[in-house]
This record gives structure tokens, C-alpha cells and sequence, in this order.
């Protein structure tokens, strides 16, 4: 079958691969029917994902339909709709027992798929822990309604949880790229004023228009607007820009007693000054995510409480995923999310 993979040395592109199956009992195959492209993708193809393994598929961001289970699947059968997740994980070791699934010591666990063992951009994958990783879809859910669930919808559900948001505060979310406006819509749902600090105009205009509840801001007006607040700043800060002066921001904008949750994926470190923060008393928490909530945001999505399907600004067949990669990685065309669609088996 054709893949889309990571060729190492900041290379990606089309390879031959056999058709998946099934390794262990807990395993299922699933022929994959949309998919989508994550900056993280970019990461790995630039060389800034040192665990990503040359030759992986790439993907870890798709839905599709179960077309055979292992003997030691339980939940799921052939023909389920599923959304699947970003990270497989046993649910039995230490981390996993606590939620932290991203952290699942089995050498499967964690962010696997589409980095160290093939992912989402193919026809077909394989997917471990199928009972965990895979969320059956309802009828009324379609698939590019889901098709984030297991990624970047996961990332904004956990960043807003482990931010212990409580109702009334003032939430800022830094980036206002289809990372943080999942950020900015989980943590609307629990009752609290969201801004949105991004510097792109466009992206600032296309969140007024799609999500007029969520405040747009430029990263001046941020820098205006959050020392004045009462507080002396943001209640809750999520950096999900990742740029060379959010992080930094992020604390600054934060409160006394605030926490700052990082999201963004960086591309080289970042200092914290520990002199010019002292007395803030700052609790800061770092990704990646733990993305064990899936059935919980699907339900959302199902109850209209959840709508990312602005976000798919574009579509294209696989046959045309590297035009779909040049056009994400400019940002060009108002790209904000593509899906890539995958022909019916012959």
C-alpha cells in the first residue's frame, strides 16, 4: 500500500509498505477514511523529534472503520466508526492507572504512532491497546466532525483540565493556530472569559468570525489588556504558540499564584529567570498530552457543545498529500487544519 513517511535527514514522501496486521491480541486493524497533518509532523520530518524513527509512516491524527480485532479486543468489531488516538497505551502500568497515558512504559505506549511505529497517513493501520486507543463514533458524529478528537481536541481538553480552571477566572491562551483555538473552546466550557493572544491578523479575524465568543487579541493588546485585570494578570495562562517570545510571555501576562500550562512544542529551549520571577509563585505544567478522555469530548461533539469544523479549511485526496504539506507548513491560503481523504478499498 502507499504511505506517506518520514525519510530522515528533514525529508518526507510517498513509499510502498505491506498492508498491517495484526501483531498481538489486543491489536486491531483499521482502514483509515480521513486524516489529518499535525505540526508535530512538521517537527519530526525537521529533525526536532529526536525519538521519531526513519522510514515511520507518518499520522497520528485520522478516524476510520475497524476492519478486524484481535482475539483480546473486547469493545470494539469489525465495521465500528472510531476516532483514534494520538497515543496508545496499556492502561495497566504505573502512569497509565493515573491518566498519565502519554508516559505508558510499554514500548508501544505513549506517543507511538505516526513516531516510532506507523501511523495515520495510509490506507490502513495498526493500532495497539485497540480497547484504549480506539472511540467508537455515534451516528449523529460524523467523520470530519471527529476527526481531532484523538489529537489536538485531546491536547485543548487535557490543557484546560490540568490548568485547574475554576469558574468566573480569566483564561489567555497564547497561539491562536487550531492548537490553541481547541485550548481556548475546552476551557470555554467551564464557564470562564477565554482570550486568544495571536499575532496573525488573519487568524485573529478567523476566530472573531467562526468563535465570536473567544477574544481575539493581538499579543500588544494582550501586554495592554492583562496587567490592568484586578488580579494583576490571567488566572490561567496556555502556551500553545511555541514561539521565541510566548514563552516568556506566558509567565509575564500570568498572575501572582497563576498557572501556566505549556502546550507549544519547542524547537530549542527556553530559560526560565528565575530572579526576575521570584515572588509570582508560579506552578508551571508541561505536555505532552495525556490523551485518555476521547469518549468525553466525542459526547461533547455529539451534544453540539464541541464544534471544530471550521478549522477544516482544506481538503485533498492522499494522492495529494505533499501539496497538502507545502500549503500547512507556509500557512498559506488562510490554511488552518487540511483533511486528506482516502479511497474506498477496491
Amino acid at each position: 500500500m502507499l504511505t506517506y513517511s518520514y525519510l530522515g535527514d528533514k525529508a518526507a514522501g510517498f513509499c510502498q509498505k505491506p498492508q498491517p496486521e495484526l501483531v498481538e491480541d489486543t491489536d486491531a486493524l483499521v482502514r483509515v477514511t480521513l486524516s489529518s497533518i499535525c505540526t508535530s509532523d512538521l517537527h519530526i520530518i525537521g529533525g526536532y523529534v529526536p525519538r521519531a524513527q526513519k522510514g515511520v509512516t507518518l499520522g497520528h491524527e485520522a478516524v476510520g472503520i475497524v476492519e478486524k480485532v484481535g482475539a483480546g479486543v473486547k469493545k470494539l468489531r469489525q465495521g465500528d466508526r472510531v476516532a483514534i488516538n494520538v497515543e496508545t497505551f496499556c492502561g495497566e502500568c504505573f502512569f497509565c492507572k493515573r491518566g498519565w497515558v502519554n508516559n505508558c512504559t510499554d514500548k508501544n505506549g505513549g506517543w507511538a504512532l505516526g513516531c516510532r511505529i506507523d501511523g495515520m497517513q495510509a490506507p490502513f493501520v495498526r493500532v495497539p491497546f485497540a480497547d484504549n486507543c480506539l472511540s467508537r463514533l455515534p451516528l449523529g458524529v460524523s467523520d470530519r466532525q471527529a476527526l481531532f478528537v484523538g489529537d489536538i481536541l485531546a491536547t485543548g481538553y487535557w490543557a484546560a483540565d490540568i490548568s485547574e480552571i475554576e469558574e468566573g477566572e480569566e483564561v489567555l491562551v497564547l497561539g491562536g493556530g487550531p492548537t490553541g483555538i481547541c485550548c481556548a473552546l475546552c476551557a470555554e466550557l467551564k464557564g470562564v472569559r477565554v482570550s486568544v493572544s495571536e499575532k496573525d491578523e488573519k487568524r485573529r479575524a478567523f476566530i472573531a468570525a467562526n468563535y465570536p465568543f473567544l477574544r481575539a487579541l493581538s499579543p500588544e493588546e494582550a501586554e495592554s489588556l492583562f496587567p490592568r485585570l484586578a488580579r494583576g494578570g490571567a488566572d490561567r495562562v496556555i502556551e500553545a504558540a511555541g514561539g521565541e517570545d510566548t514563552f516568556e510571555q506566558a509567565w509575564r501576562l500570568a498572575r501572582p499564584n497563576a498557572v501556566v500550562t505549556i502546550v507549544a512544542m519547542y524547537e530549542s529551549d527556553r530559560i526560565l529567570p528565575l530572579p526576575r520571577m521570584y515572588g509570582k509563585n508560579l506552578v508551571f505544567k508541561t505536555g505532552g498530552v495525556d490523551g485518555s478522555k476521547c469518549d468525553e469530548i466525542i459526547s461533547l461533539i455529539a451534544a453540539g457543545r464541541l464544534n471544530t469544523l471550521p478549522l477544516i479549511t482544506h481538503t485533498f485526496a492522499f494522492e495529494e498529500i505533499e501539496r497538502a504539506y507545502e500549503l500547512f507548513a507556509a500557512h498559506s491560503d488562510g490554511v488552518m487544519k487540511v483533511a486528506v481523504i482516502y479511497a474506498e478499498p477496491e
